[in-house]
């Protein structure tokens, strides 16, 4: 099975397309190796990739998926390994303006990048 459909069929991307263009980006691996979109899955195989979300997932195959299905079902298609989502009070904060402050001058938007890490 592609495991570009496989990653959409359990529901860990949002679409079929969504999943590879990851792949195309160099996003998904199996077995530590970086695939295209049309790799092969196969059971028993730790796929990891980042998603659009940008948290890193890695989940081993337990059961191959023809078609997308309900939550319940996609979840028991594979075992996640990933660690867990940092605590919300880990996260740092956003740059958050006052209302009605009007739009941000050259000197506050490099300030917002810089805390927001695109320096």
């Amino acid at each position: 099975m592609r495991v570009d459909s496989w990653l959409w069929a359990v529901r860990l991307t949002k679409s079929r397309s969504i999943a590879t263009a990851a792949c195309r980006a160099g996003h998904v691996r199996i077995d530590g190796v970086r695939v295209k979109p049309s790799a092969k899955v196969v059971i028993g195989s730790r796929v990891s990739f980042r998603g659009a979300d940008h948290r890193f997932r890695d989940v081993e195959v337990v059961q191959l998926l023809a078609k997308r299905v309900g939550a319940s079902v996609a979840v028991a298609a594979y075992v996640d390994h990933s660690p867990p989502p940092p605590p919300p009070e880990a996260v740092a904060p956003a740059g958050v303006r006052d209302r009605g402050a009007g739009r941000p001058t050259k000197r506050e938007r490099r300030e917002i990048d810089r805390l927001r890490g695109r320096d």
